[in-house]
């Protein structure tokens, strides 16, 4: 199909795309990759009298350490988040669930920003951002906030972004010496997540220590396992991991859909969270 017509801006600067969603209205949308907008204005699920292309805007791409924290532009795309020597070091978990986006063309178009806005409960790196207790940062008419992740997420496809305001960047917790696992089940390579569960410890002396722990489409928001998480402190195997990973569904609402009934959902996130807090252990 072909999308209705449109005003199309590209701004330079965060102000001016600030001021371009102020101007254009409520109905505006923002581009960044097109991964997940376009094909919604090609199928007319979204009708914008304008649409904002930030992808021009430079000082968005950007991934750099501030003190304790990695910061990552909203405009990087999945595949420089994925191959990035400082995510890879710092925060981890964000270069593992980045790997398993779509397909190659969709990471090196899609960007990091677009997936946290576009806030589909199958989507890989909303999960992961809520692991990490990320917080994100956005800019509009009054200046900048930052909005922890996991207030963020307000329902599917819906997020505490006010229509004037755009996604600058995503800020995490350094965690140098993490290792990260991400595991989804899925139907095709490219397809959504049925259930994905990402994973992230640190080991002392041979036991999990700490441990952060977020599933995909186990509800209208990403879910972080806080029981899980509990639960794993100190365990030192297989079989510590396969309990404590039992607690994975609890508190969850998983949908019934033609992929799934919520009770499969349920049982795939268990049996997801134990594959990939073990083998983020090493074990």
């Amino acid at each position: 199909m072909i999308p209705v017509a449109f005003d199309y801006v590209r701004p330079t600067s965060v102000a001016d795309a600030v001021a371009a969603l102020r101007a254009a209205g409520e109905d505006a949308k923002v581009l960044a990759g097109g991964q997940s907008l376009l094909p919604v204005l090609r199928l007319r699920l979204a009708a914008p009298s304008t649409v904002v292309d930030i992808g021009g805007i430079a000082a968005l791409r950007s991934i750099r350490l501030e003190g304790d924290e990695l910061v990552i532009g909203a405009t990087a795309t999945h595949a420089e988040v994925a191959r990035s020597s400082l995510v890879a070091s710092e925060a981890p978990l964000l270069a593992v669930v980045a790997r398993t986006v779509g397909d190659r063309q969709v990471r090196h178009r899609g960007t990091l920003g677009g997936s946290l806005a576009h806030a589909d409960p199958a989507g890989d790196l909303p999960a992961a951002v809520v692991a990490l207790d990320g917080t994100i940062v956005v800019a509009g008419p009054d200046g900048q906030r930052s909005i922890p992740a996991r207030e963020f997420f307000t329902d599917a496809f819906t997020t505490a972004l006010a229509p004037d305001e755009v996604l600058v960047e995503v800020r995490v917790p350094r965690l140098p010496g993490w290792s990260a696992r991400y595991e989804k089940f899925h139907r095709t390579a490219q397809a959504w997540a049925i259930v994905g569960a990402a994973a992230a410890v640190r080991r002392e002396n041979g036991r999990i220590a700490e441990a952060r722990v977020a599933l995909v489409n186990v509800g209208p928001t990403p879910v972080r396992a806080s029981a899980v998480e509990a639960a794993l402190v100190g365990a030192a195997d297989v079989a510590a991991v396969k309990a404590a990973a039992a607690h994975a569904a609890e508190g969850t609402s998983p949908p019934s859909d033609l992929n799934g009934s919520a009770e499969y959902r349920r049982h795939l996130a268990n049996v997801l969270t134990a594959r990939a807090v073990a083998a983020a252990a090493g074990w």
